[in-house]
């Protein structure tokens, strides 16, 4: 394996040796961001044949992954010594925010066939400094009202943020966190990554502001240079009981950036939509695209090509799955003339029924129909299901004739719709919510069913 080394505040020059020079406008390529989230991603770097290469886990989870190379030229030679390294990790070779220069560069290689992932939620959005600035024209024009209204009903004052301002951020932070309900791990975590940044404030080169009304702190905001040219927002709150703190908060600290930096990132919107709203109101010059490439193995290929001759989903959504969720473990698999004809994947999740399984993608090579391989594939999975002690297995039945199927297995006809609440917005339904009607075999039969079930992912292991 490569030897990666953890990313720590010390590594804060010879990384941005290679990111202020080569990076694109990614807000996963500052340091700051780097550093501050490192205790999440576990986040380490190296250099190969002048490549920074980082690599990191999904969510602190078990999918390893490689940022696309930063450096100059063709970063493809270093490809085969990545795959080694993922291979020695027992996992495909993953590469993240790929640009589209670097997806030629992909197709380009001889590795193999990759699979290919865009997720819309992970997008950053990058704005024109002048315009945040200077707010011009109409489209403008609610922002600078609200801005008006904000000056003439408060006094105000900017300050700019120094380590000293980190208690009083940090108790509006609270505040601010107080009044969320949605993404509350992705919240506490980024408090965390919060107080990192604080503590070491000045070790880090950021730049921050504060907004006073009325003498009390109602916003602050605080960010660093993704590269030459692009700086980033890393974090920007404010009490919304101050009408158009928000939009003061933005302006004044976007007009006291050096006039060097011509654009502005401020990050992704989780898919949450008010967050879009929010920043789609701001009129982004450009969004950032963050794909996603999956070198696919025997047992990817194999799987991708089962689902083109069994089910009518498009390529994009069988990458989408392979990246996002496919996971060898949890396939069982039917071979035959030395290759897999059958299979059907086991997603674990929590619902109102407890741990629940859901088993997905049950397919047969239309060549092989008949002979009892999906019976087999589900009699091992009730046996695992089993073994494990959830509490529930369900499925969603493709067409109305595999109901007399799926019976003989425990599975009672409940006509219960089911949703799926992933942080990806994968539709793990028929893309069709009104039938989206889950089939259950309980481990209690007895138990009472619910009238509507959400099955969320029950949590990762975290990586060693």
């Amino acid at each position: 394996m490569i030897a990666f080394k953890p990313i720590e505040i010390g590594d804060k020059a010879a990384i941005e040796s290679f990111t202020l020079r080569y990076a694109p406008d990614n807000c996963d390529l500052a340091f700051a961001n780097m550093y501050c989230w490192q205790f999440r991603y576990r986040s380490s770097w190296t250099v190969i044949d002048d490549f920074l290469i980082i690599r990191f886990y999904i969510d602190g989870g078990s999918k390893l992954s490689y940022m696309q190379a930063v450096g100059t030229g063709d970063f493809t030679p270093v490809l085969r010594r990545l795959e080694e390294d993922a291979l020695a990790a027992g996992q495909p070779l993953r590469i993240v925010c790929l640009t589209a220069s670097g997806i030629e560069q992909l197709l380009r290689s001889d590795l193999g066939e990759f699979a290919f992932d865009e997720n819309r939620d992970m997008a950053d959005y990058v704005y024109n400094a002048s315009d945040l600035r200077e707010l011009p024209g109409r489209k403008y024009q609610p922002k600078r009202n609200h801005i008006r209204r904000f000056k003439a009903a408060y006094d105000y004052r900017y300050e700019e943020m120094t380590p000293a301002h980190a208690a009083e951020c940090m108790r509006l932070e609270n505040q601010w966190r107080g009044r969320r309900q949605d993404h509350p791990e992705d919240l506490s975590a980024e408090q965390v990554a919060m107080k990192r940044a604080f503590e070491h404030f000045d070790e880090l080169g950021l730049r921050g502001g504060c907004l006073y009304a009325d003498g009390r702190l109602v916003a602050f905001t605080y960010g660093s240079p993704i590269n030459g040219h692009t700086f980033c927002i890393h974090a920007e709150k404010a009490d919304t009981d101050y009408e158009g703190a928000f939009a003061v908060i933005n302006q004044e600290f976007a007009s006291r950036l050096p006039e060097r930096y011509t654009l502005i990132n401020r990050e992704e919107d989780l898919g949450i939509e008010g967050l879009r709203r929010a920043k789609l109101s701001y009129h982004p010059a450009f969004l950032q695209p963050k794909v996603t490439a999956l070198l696919l193995g025997e047992d990817e290929a194999a799987c991708k090509q089962l689902w083109l001759d069994c089910f009518e989903d498009d390529e994009q959504f069988i990458d989408s799955f392979l990246i996002r969720h496919y996971d060898r473990q949890q396939m069982l698999t039917a071979e035959e003339e030395g290759r897999i004809v059958a299979m059907l994947h086991l997603l674990p999740f929590r619902s109102e029924l407890g741990r629940t399984t859901y088993i997905y993608g049950v397919a047969t090579d239309p060549a092989f129909r008949d002979r009892g391989y999906a019976s087999a594939l589900l009699c091992r999975a009730l046996e695992l299901i089993d073994d494990r002690g959830d509490d529930a297995a369900i499925l969603i039945p493709g067409e109305e004739r595999l109901k007399s199927f799926y019976a003989p297995f425990g599975f009672a006809d409940a006509g219960l719709p089911v949703t799926f609440d992933t942080a990806d917005g994968f539709d793990f339904g028929s893309g069709s919510p009104e039938t989206d009607l889950a089939m259950v075999r309980l481990r209690n039969p007895a138990a009472t069913l619910p009238e509507r079930l959400h099955c969320r992912p029950r949590p990762e292991p975290q990586a060693e």
